[in-house]
């Protein structure tokens, strides 16, 4: 893929393709029905725009499904990267990735895949505390308990009245019992409370004192007045609104000279193929290979070098960790997916986009401003039209045009032979 500086062109040759075509998911033979154009170039912005339009591409191959008449519609999905929250899953992960870099400790997982994490008094504790413990159990905690659905405060107004039959009872055998003395409880529920005081700033966890204390004290026996000022303050950072801290705040680790592990993140470049790529290449083809036999299932014989070269290194993934946004297919806008869930439920294709008068917003109007790449020349698709020699190719430079939107038709190169 093509740089957006340097004065970087994209260049496309445009197929169409309305005939069906075999379906990767349902294995259909002829219901995949698409518009398909072969990138020679692209730039980063173009394909941004194609992407909003419900393009996308697999290697150079870029191609968009009709998604009205193809058998599984693939829905365009957008995530603001930039808004990630973790949530209670990820954090977990988080905190053993940074327990097994600084100690080098890894967590066993008990059955149903699910692990044992420590409270944060015993894993700040340097003594681990092994020893089992035993007690003679009396006979008052064997009684059982309340079931579920009875009220305690009944069960002591049953014995309350117990005493006072058993009272009557002895009074007619000639044993008086003062009745006055027994005292009927009632207990009332408790009221719910208000909850947190929102007017005051959360509770700092013991872990963060504690660790903050330490930052201290290590800075007093360097004599660094100077950092003890700035230590006086939090270390951790401010949570946001609501509690909840961003991922830079979980996995900002202060560094350590004596730590078990390091982790590094280097941006390799694989096309073309720098020194630290094909270094690095058979080991990233070993973990491609083992992801592929074990996630997918794969035949060993599957994933090949060619193949892991094609699908990762000439062509990069691109993923989410959670959609937020679906293309509506008619209007190109962007609508949240909790509104178009319910769509989908009752329909595999659906318009998102409830404002039915809301289409296109950059469809095409002018169809002569469309760049076309004709003999190593550049020229607007009216001049074109004139030098061209033989059947007119109109309707498909419209289907393209239509297809990639105006501002797209009046950047990128379609080639045309």
């Amino acid at each position: 893929m093509a740089s957006a500086g340097g004065g970087a062109l994209s260049i496309l040759e445009y197929f169409g393709g309305e005939d069906g075509n075999r379906c990767g998911y349902c294995k259909s033979e002829a219901g995949n029905v698409s518009h398909g154009m072969w990138a020679h170039s692209l730039t980063v912005q173009d394909y941004q725009d194609l992407i909003d339009r419900g393009w996308r591409r697999s290697g150079k191959y870029v191609y968009k499904p009709l998604m009205s008449q193809t058998c599984c519609p693939q829905y365009t999905i957008r995530l603001s990267a930039l808004n990630y929250q973790p949530n209670k899953s990820h954090k977990k992960v988080l905190k053993k990735m940074q327990k097994f870099l600084q100690d080098g400790e890894v967590c066993n997982s008990t059955s149903d895949g699910i692990s044992v994490e420590p409270m944060d008094s015993q894993a700040d504790s340097p003594v681990s505390c092994n020893t089992s413990f035993k007690r003679e159990i009396s006979e008052d905690e064997l009684k059982p308990l309340c079931t579920e659905g009875e009220d305690p405060a009944a069960q002591h107004r049953e014995k309350a009245m117990e005493k006072i039959t058993d009272g009557e009872t002895h009074k007619d055998h000639g044993d008086p019992i003062d009745t006055t003395t027994v005292k009927t409880t009632v207990y009332s529920m408790p009221k719910p409370g208000k909850g947190a005081d929102t007017s005051k700033p959360p509770r700092r966890k013991a872990k963060d004192i504690r660790k903050e204390r330490h930052l201290q004290k290590m800075l007093l026996q360097k004599g660094d007045q100077t950092s003890q000022q700035s230590a006086v303050t939090p270390t951790a950072a401010k949570p946001k609104a609501g509690g909840s801290k961003s991922i830079e705040e979980f996995i900002d680790v202060p560094d350590r000279e004596n730590v078990a592990h390091r982790l590094e993140v280097k941006l390799v470049r694989s096309c073309p193929p720098s020194s630290q790529f094909k270094a690095t290449f058979q080991e990233s083809y070993q973990v491609y290979k083992r992801y592929q036999t074990t996630i997918h299932q794969d035949p060993p014989d599957k994933p090949t070098v060619s193949q892991f070269t094609r699908f990762l290194c000439d062509s990069p993934l691109e993923g989410q960790y959670k959609p937020s946004q679906l293309l509506c297919p008619e209007s190109y806008s962007w609508v949240p997916i909790e509104k178009c869930l319910p769509l989908l439920e009752s329909s595999k294709y659906s318009r998102f986009n409830g404002n039915p008068k809301e289409g296109d917003k950059d469809y095409l109007t002018e169809l002569s401003r469309v760049r076309v790449l004709h003999k190593r020349t550049v020229m607007p698709y009216s001049i074109y039209k004139k030098r061209r020699k033989g059947p007119s190719d109109e309707t498909v430079v419209k289907q393209y045009a239509t297809l990639v939107g105006q501002t797209c038709a009046e950047r990128m190169l379609l080639y045309r032979s």
